[in-house]
Order: C-alpha cells, then sequence, then structure tokens
C-alpha cells in the first residue's frame, strides 16, 4: 500500500473499471467494455474536511479555477440522440461573459485544488495555507447535471490540482467524465485539462469522451518555469500536447475509412500562457504562439495577465496591476496570425519587440508600411484587402463578393459593415479617397487615436512632432472639409 504524509486521509473504494482499462488503487489494469464503475464515490486524497457541504466546496474549487482563462468551448458540432440530456452547439456554448470578458457558461470547476507542486505563481500552490477541498466524480456529475437542467450552463471545464501524481491525478478526471457520459447520459460539451507527466493510456482514452482538451504551457520560456514552477518541465508539457496532436490527425484519418469510428478531440486543443510573470518581450511571446499553432495545430492561444496572488521575491511587484492592456493586444495578434494571413515576424521584431499601448497590431503594422497604401477597394485581392486597417474578415469576403456586381463607393462600404473611422486613411474607392488626406505616418497616427478615444479627428498638420510656422497654412481648409464629412 502507498504511503501518504500524515496529514492527508486516503480515502479507497472498490476497483472500477471504465472501457478497457481498470483502475485499482490508481493502477491500470486490463479490463472489459461490459463492466463500467459500480461505485459511486471514487477515491480523493486531500487534507482532512470534516463534513465540508458540496456548496462549500463549490464555492472553493470554483473560485480556484478562475485564474485559468482557457475554457473557450466553440468548435465542435454535437446534437443530441434523443435518449441522453444535452447537445453541443459550434456557436451557441461560449454566448456569456463576465465583466472581465472571460466566458461564464461553462461550470468551471477544479476536481481538488490540492497540488503537491510549489509553483510560485499559483495560489493553491502546496505552501500555502489555503482552505483545500476535493470533489468525488459523483459530486461533479450531480452538480454537471442540475446546473444544466437549470438552464444555468451548458458544458463542463474540468481541471484540478496534482494530487499524489500526474496520472492518479488523470485517473480521477477519467472516471468522472466516464460517468457523465455512461451514466447520466450527459451530451453536452466537456472540456478537460490533460495533466502533464500523465500516462498516455490515460490521456488517450480520455480523448475519446472530452470534446476540448488542454495542456497549459504556462509559461513562454523553459528558463522562467524552471525559476517559477521547478516541479514542471518543457518535456512533460509538450508531449501530452503532441500526443493530441497526432491522436486527432489519426482519428480524421479513422472517420474517412471508419464513418461511425468514435471522435477523438473534435473541438481540437489549447493551451494558456501567464503574461507579465517573467520578462520576455510580446516579440517571444508572440513567436511561442506562432510555433504552436504551426507544430502542435491548436485552436486556440490563451493569454492570462499575471495576477500577483503570493509574496514571492522571484515574482514581479505590479504597481499598475495585471497587465491588462497587453493581455488585450496579444488577442488582437493572435487573431490577426489566425485569420488574416500576419506573421510573427511582420507586427513586431526585435528592435521593436512590444506592441503599441496606443492603437492595435494590424494598424500599427500598416502605419509602419505605408507604402502599401492606399488599398483600392475595386481592384485589390482578399488577403490584401485584409490588411486594412478597419475590415474584418466577413467585410472582406463581402467587398469582394459585392464587387462582382459594379464598383463599390464609401457608402456601400459603410452597409458592408468596414469601420471607416480606421479604413479611410487606407484606401481609395474609384481611384478617389473619401477626403483628401495626406499619407504621413504622424498624420494619420494622431487621427487614428482621437478616433479610438472618441474625439473629433484633428485637421491636417497637427502631429505628434514640434510645430512649425508653417503647419496650420491649409488649417481653416481642412476644418470646413472635416466639418462636411461630420
Amino acid at each position: 500500500m502507498k504511503q501518504f504524509p500524515a496529514e492527508v486521509t486516503v480515502c479507497h473504494a472498490a476497483p472500477a473499471v471504465y472501457g478497457r482499462k481498470t483502475t485499482v488503487g490508481g493502477i491500470w489494469a486490463a479490463g472489459s467494455d461490459a463492466e463500467i464503475m459500480t461505485h459511486e464515490k471514487a477515491p480523493c486524497i486531500m487534507k482532512e474536511q470534516g463534513n465540508m457541504s458540496i456548496s462549500e466546496k463549490l464555492n472553493i474549487l470554483a473560485d480556484a479555477a478562475k485564474y485559468d482563462v482557457s475554457c473557450s468551448s466553440s468548435g465542435v458540432e454535437r446534437r443530441g440522440d434523443g435518449r441522453g440530456i444535452g447537445n453541443s452547439s459550434r456557436a451557441g456554448i461560449c454566448h456569456s461573459f463576465g465583466a472581465d470578458g472571460r466566458c461564464i457558461s461553462l461550470l468551471k470547476i477544479l476536481f481538488t485544488n490540492e497540488c503537491i507542486f510549489d509553483c510560485k505563481y499559483c495560489m493553491n500552490r502546496k505552501s500555502n495555507d489555503v482552505r483545500r477541498a476535493c470533489f468525488t466524480p459523483e459530486e461533479v456529475c450531480n452538480l454537471t447535471i442540475q446546473f444544466y437542467r437549470r438552464n444555468y450552463i451548458e458544458g463542463l471545464f474540468l481541471s484540478s490540482g496534482i494530487i499524489n501524481n500526474p496520472t492518479y491525478t488523470m485517473e480521477q478526471l477519467y472516471r468522472t467524465v466516464y460517468l457523465l457520459r455512461t451514466r447520466y447520459y450527459f451530451q453536452g460539451y466537456i472540456h478537460v485539462k490533460a495533466i502533464p507527466g500523465a500516462d498516455a493510456q490515460i490521456v488517450e482514452q480520455m480523448g475519446l469522451l472530452a470534446d476540448r482538451m488542454s495542456v497549459n504551457l504556462e509559461l513562454p520560456t523553459a528558463e522562467g518555469l524552471s525559476r517559477l514552477a521547478p516541479n514542471k518541465h518543457r518535456k512533460n508539457i509538450l508531449t501530452p500536447m503532441r500526443q493530441i496532436q497526432q491522436g486527432i490527425t489519426q482519428n480524421k484519418e479513422e472517420l474517412m475509412v471508419y464513418r461511425h469510428a468514435k471522435s477523438f478531440v473534435p473541438a481540437g486543443q489549447s493551451t494558456q500562457m501567464i503574461i507579465g510573470a517573467t520578462p520576455e518581450s510580446d516579440y517571444q511571446l508572440l513567436m511561442v504562439a506562432e510555433k504552436l499553432y504551426q507544430r502542435f495545430d491548436l485552436k486556440r492561444v490563451y493569454y492570462s495577465a499575471f495576477v500577483n496572488v503570493n509574496e514571492d521575491k522571484d515574482l514581479p511587484s505590479l504597481p499598475g496591476g495585471p497587465p491588462l492592456l497587453r493581455e488585450h493586444r496579444l488577442y488582437q495578434a493572435d487573431w490577426l496570425l489566425r485569420f488574416y494571413g500576419f506573421e510573427a515576424g511582420e507586427l513586431l521584431s526585435e528592435q521593436k519587440p512590444n506592441f503599441n499601448v496606443l492603437i492595435d497590431p494590424k494598424a500599427d503594422w500598416a502605419l509602419r508600411h505605408l507604402e502599401y497604401f492606399p488599398v483600392e477597394i475595386n481592384r485589390a485581392d482578399y488577403q490584401t484587402i485584409l490588411r486594412v486597417p478597419g475590415i474584418g474578415v466577413k467585410s472582406a469576403q463581402r467587398i469582394v463578393k459585392a464587387r462582382r456586381s459594379g464598383n463599390l463607393n464609401f457608402e456601400h462600404l459603410k452597409k458592408i459593415g468596414v469601420v471607416l473611422k480606421r479604413a479611410l486613411f487606407f484606401i481609395t474607392c474609384n481611384g478617389k479617397t473619401m477626403y483628401p488626406i495626406r499619407m504621413n505616418e504622424d498624420y494619420i497616427t494622431r487621427n487614428l487615436i482621437s478616433n479610438e478615444q472618441g474625439r473629433r479627428p484633428s485637421p491636417d498638420g497637427l502631429t505628434y512632432k514640434q510645430l512649425s510656422l508653417f503647419d496650420d497654412y491649409h488649417m481653416g481648409e481642412e476644418e470646413s472639409q472635416w466639418k462636411s464629412i461630420i
């Protein structure tokens, strides 16, 4: 029998069987497809809890999960078959957001906030004196079903601290999801964390039950990881990430041959990086994200602004609070990588390693490459139109489709959905701009910032540079032109 420290209690249950694997005291062995788990409470390892209620556990473990932002559920479509509860909609899951922009439509909890690791940035590290709790698989299933029936949620996001060892922890998560799918017949969306260092067979079995899995990269560099999370290793994180990628690729081939084959992580995998805990630049972060998309076929990379919840000499002080604006800029750049055809090296460089805090990355790129502008809307190709500030993917598609019927003007672009207050500096319609403008970086930058702050655009000639005696030469003429537009 395994030996545990004196301060923890070990609760054992009867051996349980899931699919083709049997668990006995945390050890996996061969089993039968016909057998299922018959004991309601799976074993848990935790500190003494007394008679803690489900409500108390939920308060503790839901609060402990709030720092994990990688819980998007879009990307998978599955209708209920009439025998079970729920369904998974490609566009209908993540529809509700909190004040800080986080999605709140999933039941987002930890299985336990007990952890054998001592990551310096984590509230749940083992050296912290915080109240601990641990669910059983049955409790998580009951909560999910009761919340779903009340229309509070449309899916489950389940993660966990590391109890005993990664394989044991992953086994508890698997027991929970298996029960939810097979005993409660829950067919809604489920997102589960893959625990780095867990047995590959458990990760594989979990992939057949979950819609999405994620492995948190935590910190962008191995140096930062070894300094702030000495128990975690980059190789252990990338190994399950590669396994999930290969499983998804293999499953796609199987589905082409066998239509009724089980889907493996149909919504793909994601990861999360903490922003601001280590001194990496935006350029380094974006390069890491780009490599993850290219090498691991990730659906999303999430960025979490560092929140200092622990007192530690290795953690940065944040007098201005969490770097939320930096997080926002990284998300904007991430969309440019995924949907707009940009590369990280185009947006930033070693000479310019951080984003402009005043304007978005796309406009910043355009201002540094004015030689590509203005773009003639009626003749430019789709990829060129995508790079115009103020024009999104849907607007670009509508432009390409609409101009087949005739030439477009600025009124047409406004109806299509183009944000003209940004785009008008970079486009022409039928060879003409919306009004006379100067293709000057300082002039356009000042007007873009004025627009973002809700002020009337400044007249031609007002720039960031020191005014000369000749800068207001045509000020009265340009002022009347702006008034005619507004």
